[in-house]
């Protein structure tokens, strides 16, 4: 694994590449990895942040399968 610093510098070029994954429909963390083709883990610190900030939300009702979705929000 990267060091967390470096995960977290990526954010602004990631955050294009996320919200364009997610407009296509919500999607499980795992989901979006293998979209963005990167580790599970850099892309749940990429879409906490974005959820920190109100660009997605978890879709209401998910989470029966173990993993929450994620939908991009309207800004």
């Amino acid at each position: 694994m990267r060091e967390v610093r470096e995960i977290v510098r990526d954010e602004p070029l990631m955050r294009p590449r996320i919200l364009e994954a997610l407009a296509a429909g919500p999607l499980t963390v795992p989901e979006l990895a293998a979209a963005l083709e990167v580790p599970g883990d850099e892309a749940m610190l990429w879409l906490m942040g974005l959820r920190k900030y109100g660009r997605v939300a978890e879709v209401a009702g998910s989470g029966g399968d173990g993993f929450f979705r994620y939908r991009a929000v309207e800004s």
